[in-house]
């Protein structure tokens, strides 16, 4: 069984949907191997996938790379995903099976308070960040937890690009679907999956990021947030 660091968060005709769009996503990715598999979510929203046949360790090693995984002890100075569940004053917290408190100065995303970095980056709750681990809090042997660098890299590179659109609470089809009935179809170049619910809408450079969302907002049961280099 393979632990996916993704969540499905949304509920009723949402979160069959969702899950329909996940048993979708992982068919794409395995079902050219010899294995059968199952989609479960568990109590703490994090979907399971349970592969049986020959090329199941191929399987779960394919899905591990693609989604990241949530497994039930991080070690030091190894690399994880986490999905934002919360932030304050102090930092982020990363909910990865446990949480894992990210404090702003372990970021590496510049100046500004946790909550400015979140608007800067356009950074919706429950988007997956690589980040990592520290250690656990009373080790003396511990460090800080961090952003990975390959996730710093990629979250300054959205603020050298024509702007984002970052969305939750969504499959990437329903963006894109809501997009088009907005009469919006040409004002982006593609819609980025981040997570199952997490979407980014990459924007031509002609297309303004804050004018998007305040045209499409009102379709999308979701928190929304523009990355504008």
């Amino acid at each position: 069984m393979v632990v996916l660091a993704t969540k499905l968060y949304v509920s009723g005709d949402a979160r069959e949907r969702a899950t329909d769009s996940l048993r979708s996503l992982v068919a794409n990715e395995i079902g050219d191997l010899e294995v059968e598999f199952e989609v479960g979510v568990r109590h703490d929203d994090f979907p399971s996938v349970t592969i049986d046949g020959e090329d199941a360790v191929v399987a779960r090693n394919v899905l591990r790379e693609e989604f990241g995984e949530i497994v039930p002890d991080l070690e030091a100075g190894e690399t994880y995903v986490g999905t934002l569940d919360s932030w304050d004053e102090d930092g982020f917290i990363l909910d990865a099976g446990q949480p894992v408190r990210i404090s702003a100065e372990e970021m590496g995303l510049g100046p500004g308070s946790p909550t400015q970095i979140r608007e800067r980056y356009g950074l919706v709750q429950h988007v997956p960040l690589r980040f990592v681990y520290g250690g656990e809090f009373g080790d003396d042997d511990a460090e800080p937890s961090r952003l990975a660098e390959a996730e710093r890299d990629r979250l300054y590179e959205w603020t050298r690009g024509d702007g984002r659109l970052n969305v939750n609470s969504a499959t990437r089809g329903e963006v894109r679907a809501t997009l088009n009935r907005a009469g919006h179809a040409q004002d982006y170049i593609t819609v980025e999956r981040f997570g199952l619910l997490e979407q980014s809408v990459i924007c031509p450079e002609d297309t303004d990021p804050p004018g998007l969302l305040s045209s499409v907002g009102e379709y999308l049961p979701a928190e929304l947030r523009c990355v504008v280099p």
